[in-house]
């Protein structure tokens, strides 16, 4: 159950990652004023997608807490770094993001050293 805790954890953490940036990335650049910039914030926080994307990041914690009456932390918290590999990939995806040979080489050190740490 634990595992599924931590699994709980890196979903819901990057289901909230990807739906900020989509929100983000239909709104543009902020405004300069800050009273606009407040008020785009704002509306933003109204809306239906954003605050699931926070409920989600709740839900995140909620399941680290649990996964944390399962394992050590230094156990755990290494697998938390799949949560860049699969925003990176997803991204790459559902953003048309680039990729470069630099970041893939980066992310599988990444995944060889949750290897070597379990």
């Amino acid at each position: 159950m634990g595992y599924f805790y931590i699994l709980g954890t890196i979903s819901f953490t990057v289901y909230g990652q990807l739906i900020l940036k989509w929100k983000m990335d239909q709104v543009g650049e902020l405004p300069d004023s800050f009273v606009e910039k407040f008020t785009t914030l704002l509306q933003l926080l109204l809306n239906p997608w954003i605050i699931s994307g926070f409920l989600s990041a709740f839900l995140a914690a909620l399941c680290w807490m649990a996964a944390m009456t399962k394992f050590d932390i230094s156990y755990a918290y290494p697998f938390m770094s799949l949560s860049f590999v699969l925003v990176f990939i997803l991204s790459a995806f559902l953003f048309q993001e680039p990729v470069s040979m630099q970041k893939v080489i980066g992310f599988s050190f990444i995944i060889l050293g949750i290897i070597v740490m379990r």
